[in-house]
């Protein structure tokens, strides 16, 4: 698939979010309702493609240098106006479009991992996100955990929790619920020691899957032999429910 298909399907799903945008705003009765020079497909657009410049940098960058770009204030205003749901409603309808009209190839491969990352002092963030550290001031930290499709080289789905409140099993399970299983495909998950096998299976309700450890894919690859035979999750049935 060419960057210009790609890009095409990303802007399909910014426009479908934002035919019903009012599903997405803190005030829907108002928000958004007036012509702006930062109309919400564009903010939803720069909020994805913004790098690690500071925020006027990044928006001259994003409108071509224009003379009247909308200024930082004028995007911290705009998106106060905006919910969480409404990137993760262009993201799954992204993802969707990707995998849409191709021949099943019978399994689809994902990682499974996670990773810590933290932002400056702010008084808005939840004191369970606070970690005193060897600053003054502290900072506040997040913990990600993430699937990657290792077949569309794409992020399948995403969960934050406050760092303090980390739970791998939790979220791996929230993140199998939510994902759409087509007719005829099976999932096989890779992860490490976090998301052990031992204690993931009883999230797997009617989803069958299958799990790698990721620390016996790496040493079976070392060795040079093939990979051991999956470990196919059981699906409790309904009296053991």
């Amino acid at each position: 698939m060419s960057h210009t298909q790609i890009k095409n399907l990303f802007s399909e799903a910014v426009r479908s979010v934002v035919s019903d945008i009012s599903q997405y705003t803190i005030h829907p009765d108002k928000d958004f309702t007036r012509n702006k020079k930062f109309p919400p497909d564009k903010l939803i657009s720069f909020m994805v493609s913004a790098g690690s410049s500071s925020t006027k940098i990044e928006l001259l960058d994003f409108f071509g240098l224009c003379a009247d770009a909308p200024s930082a204030s004028a995007f911290n205003q705009q998106w106060a106006k905006l919910k969480p749901e409404a990137l993760e409603a262009v993201f799954h309808l992204f993802n969707t479009s990707i995998r849409s009209g191709e021949k099943s190839p019978g399994y689809r491969f994902f990682a499974a991992d996670s990773s810590t990352f933290t932002f400056f002092s702010k008084h808005k963030f939840a004191p369970e996100e606070y970690c005193e550290g060897h600053s003054a001031k502290g900072f506040y930290s997040m913990h990600l955990n993430a699937f990657y499709d290792l077949q569309k080289h794409t992020y399948s789905d995403a969960l934050i929790q406050p760092v303090h409140q980390k739970d791998e099993f939790a979220a791996f399970c929230t993140m199998v619920d939510h994902h759409l299983l087509p007719g005829g495909v099976k999932n096989v998950f890779i992860g490490d020691r976090g998301y052990s096998l031992t204690i993931i299976w009883p999230c797997f309700r009617k989803k069958p899957v299958f799990s790698f450890p990721y620390e016996r894919c790496v040493a079976d690859a070392l060795r040079g032999g093939r990979p051991a035979a999956p470990a196919a999750i059981p699906v409790p049935d309904k009296k053991r429910e």
